[in-house]
């Protein structure tokens, strides 16, 4: 088989505190504008650059495999999870690599608001050549085509690593970038806490099961 003809395969990474339909409308949509295989959602144990998640991260799993359980190509991979200590993409994706040798493309599933500080990631050049970058937009964080916003280390490293169509993906197995047009929905996992934690409705911002499971276990509060 082809580099061509491999079946790409999206790594969505996230705490997750709680998954929200947000991240669930930009995976749907990417899967569908991509042609990938699968959705990959690994929620994260110990993350380096972002807040202790309030959740535990067997709380943060479940809830992720309750949203994703009825689309066949979302899965939940636990292995950050379950990890000790800090939790580094570039771990898991060499593990991904290694498990899954040459049969798949990965794909990188980040907002720009999480892209542009790349450099200060663990071990960020290498991620290039573990898989390719799909990058979307978050409300008030946007990607031009001057891409002005990203620092100078980011923005060289990036110069001349950008595609303009999801196609173009299959012409490597790693290290290009394409910024895809998804619906941007206004929901954060931290506006939802706030709202459970005073008993406001998050009905419609999250799944009526991952909303049952938070109740049940009174989470957030």
């Amino acid at each position: 088989m082809s580099k061509f003809e491999l079946p790409l395969v999206g790594i969505f990474g996230g705490t997750f505190d709680p998954i929200h339909y947000g991240h669930l409308r930009v995976a749907e949509e990417i899967v569908e504008a991509a042609g990938l295989h699968k959705m990959c959602f690994i929620p994260a144990g110990v993350p380096r650059l972002r807040h202790t998640p309030i959740a535990s991260p067997q709380h943060r799993a479940e809830i992720v495999r309750i949203a994703t359980q009825c689309n066949p190509r979302f899965i939940l991979d636990e292995r950050e999870i379950f990890r000790d200590g800090v939790s580094y993409s570039a771990d898991s994706l060499r593990d991904l690599k290694q498990e899954l040798g040459k049969k798949v493309i990965l794909c990188f599933v980040m907002g720009v608001d999480v892209f542009i500080k790349l450099a200060d990631w663990n071990s960020w050049h290498d991620l290039f050549n573990l898989c390719h970058f799909i990058v979307v937009a978050r409300p008030g964080h946007e990607l031009t085509l001057g891409h002005d916003v990203l620092p100078k280390k980011l923005k060289e490293e990036c110069s001349q690593r950008w595609v303009f169509s999801a196609d173009s993906l299959r012409s490597a197995t790693s290290g290009l970038i394409f910024v895809a047009p998804t619906t941007m929905l206004d929901i954060s996992a931290t506006s939802i806490r706030a709202c459970i934690s005073v008993g406001k409705s998050v009905r419609y911002l999250i799944p009526d099961a991952v909303l049952s499971y938070i109740e049940e276990n009174q989470l957030y509060l």
